[in-house]
Parts: structure tokens; sequence; C-alpha cells
């Protein structure tokens, strides 16, 4: 049987655990071996620039942050378990990649 690794990738961390609960959800109806998801480490992307735009003035720093939250889960599928996984309706701002390893 070969094994699924579903990589989830978001900047909203709660549309995201949703989506991995209810991808577990399923392999789990199916009868097939789950494991995760799994969180990997936070991507997390500062920009940081000065507020007055010549240099004039006093040094005040405008600060941003956009964070980027990944879950993996591997799930031992068949093609019943794959096909039902992949007519989930997907979120916009979330990425899925799904490789078949082993």
């Amino acid at each position: 049987m070969q094994i699924a690794r579903i990589k989830l990738t978001s900047t909203d961390v709660d549309v995201l655990d949703k989506l991995a609960k209810e991808i577990k959800e399923i392999a789990l109806n199916h009868g097939t071996k789950v494991s995760g998801p799994i969180p990997l480490p936070t991507k997390k992307l500062k920009v940081v620039v000065r507020k007055a735009v010549s240099g004039d003035g006093t040094e005040t720093w405008d600060r941003w942050e956009m964070r980027i939250h990944k879950r993996v889960l591997d799930i031992a599928v068949d093609e019943r378990t794959l096909r039902s996984i992949m007519r989930i309706d997907m979120p916009p701002n979330v990425n899925v990649e799904i490789k078949l390893v082993g």
C-alpha cells in the first residue's frame, strides 16, 4: 500500500487546522492508517521600513509580519480514499501538495 504525504500551507492557522482535521476524519472513516497532522515550524516573514520617506525627522519604523503555517499528514491510501480527499472543498488561501511516497 502506498503512503500519501499531504503538505498543507496557509497564513490562516484556523482554516489550516480545520482542513487537516477534515482530511484525517475522511482517512479514518475509510479505515486507513493516519499519521499527523504534524505541525512544521512557522515561517515568519518580517518587513521593517522607516515611516519618513526622505529620511528626515524622528527615527520611527513600521513593522509588518506574515506567518506561514504548515502541517503534514501521512496517510496509507488506496484509490478510494485518495479520491475522497481530492473531492474536499479547499479554501482559496490554503496550498495543498500531495506526494505518493513508497
